[in-house]
Order: structure tokens, then C-alpha cells, then sequence
């Protein structure tokens, strides 16, 4: 996703063995779907990396120094896409858990309403 028109992945690793059952799926999406979105994001360095007896992932490293691994063993080509789209399309930012559902700069004196409330 572009923050302020700056697209915030930098770097899309792929990794990979070459011998593995779990990287079949990976390997398919190398020769169908890889060169295809390398065409369609150009900003974007995608890097092939192959580690033998390893299982395949996929590693995003974000403009703001974090960094997101997704673990794509046995998975299908169209779903190694699916991944590495929701990687380019994330911000890099930390998943933050909300505390309450409501959230407000101003809470209320009385407190929050409830449907629970008896008079």
C-alpha cells in the first residue's frame, strides 16, 4: 500500500528449496505468476533465495524497518500470489490490539453505554 504516494515494501524475498515437496507450490509460482507481478510492480526488488531443507516463505522488508515472514509450505501458486499481494499491499506497520471496542479522544463522565443498562 502507498503511504502519502510512497509504496512501503522495498523487498520481496522468496525462499525456496529446491528439492522439497513443500516447495512445490513455490516453485510453479516462480515459473507462472513471479515474473508476471515483478512486471506489474516495478518499485518493488524481489529476490530469489534458495535454502535447501528449508521450508518456502516469503519476507517483506518495509521502508520502516520491520519486516513480515508468511510461511507458504504446501500451498498453491495462486495462494503464494494471494500472500505476496497482501504483503505489497501492507503498510509494515504492527498489528496493534485494540483494548476496547470504542475508542474516542473525549470519554464520558458517565461512562459508556451499555445495552445491559437498568434503570
Amino acid at each position: 500500500m502507498a503511504l502519502r504516494g510512497v509504496w512501503q515494501l522495498q523487498k520481496l524475498i522468496v525462499s525456496y528449496c529446491d528439492w522439497g515437496g513443500s516447495s512445490r507450490g513455490i516453485r510453479a509460482f516462480m515459473e507462472t505468476h513471479l515474473p508476471m507481478f515483478k512486471e506489474n510492480n516495478p518499485q518493488l526488488e524481489v529476490v530469489t533465495e534458495l535454502t535447501r531443507g528449508q521450508h518456502p516463505h516469503l519476507k517483506g522488508l518495509y521502508r520502516n524497518h520491520n519486516q513480515r515472514v508468511i510461511c507458504v509450505k504446501n500451498m498453491t501458486p495462486e495462494d503464494i500470489l494471494l500472500h505476496a499481494t497482501r504483503l505489497r499491499n501492507a503498510l509494515g506497520r504492527k498489528v496493534v490490539k485494540l483494548r476496547t471496542r470504542h475508542v474516542t479522544k473525549h470519554p464520558s463522565a458517565q461512562g459508556t453505554w451499555t445495552t445491559a443498562l437498568e434503570f
